[in-house]
């Protein structure tokens, strides 16, 4: 097939002024960084109910709201920040995804103390199929279901399916050799 649906997400997000760069240099790229690494995940947990537009245009409040996406920072806060953030205009205001960042980054600390990192954890784990993945996400952080687990390891480069074999960013991502194309 060398035309790229309507329905897709390519289709969409090319040439869009907001949506563009993240499909064109973000999204389904290998991460190996763990503060990028929780940004994704945060950036998904926060799209739940939403559209991907709403976070993408949030995501400079998301960004310094949570210091950064720095998971040190982030697991570090108490309920002065849980409050702050609540009343912070630049980001999604739900109770369960603030506290599921906050717990999520000291999920992620664990991990780096047993593992070294969390890319190092998610690499350890490679290669499952998404039901298991969403297992192990389930088990081990908050507000993680099968889409957003999903959403998190396509965006990422775990999982295949982030761009369809007819977009141009398909053949940058695969030239990288992301997760998902390895044994």
């Amino acid at each position: 097939m060398n035309e790229i649906p309507e329905h897709s997400y390519c289709h969409t997000a090319r040439g869009h002024e907001i949506h563009g760069s993240y499909h064109d240099r973000e999204y389904g790229f290998p991460v190996e960084n763990d503060d990028l690494l929780f940004e994704r995940l945060v950036l998904e947990i926060n799209q739940a109910g939403l559209s991907w537009l709403t976070i993408l245009r949030k995501r400079d409040g998301l960004r310094v709201a949570y210091d950064g996406f720095s998971i040190g920072r982030v697991a570090s806060y108490r309920e002065e920040d849980r409050v702050r953030l609540l009343d912070d205009a630049r980001i999604i205001r739900n109770r369960l995804k603030v506290d599921a960042a906050i717990s999520n980054a000291q999920a992620i600390q664990r991990l780096q103390a047993q593992c070294g990192s969390f890319a190092a954890w998610l690499d350890a784990h490679h290669p499952l199929d998404k039901p298991d993945w969403v297992k192990l996400f389930k088990k081990t952080f908050r507000f993680t279901g099968g889409e957003i687990t999903g959403e998190f390891l396509m965006s990422t480069g775990y999982l295949a399916g982030a761009h369809h074999p007819a977009c141009p960013v398909y053949h940058q991502i695969t030239a990288l050799n992301p997760r998902w194309m390895q044994p």
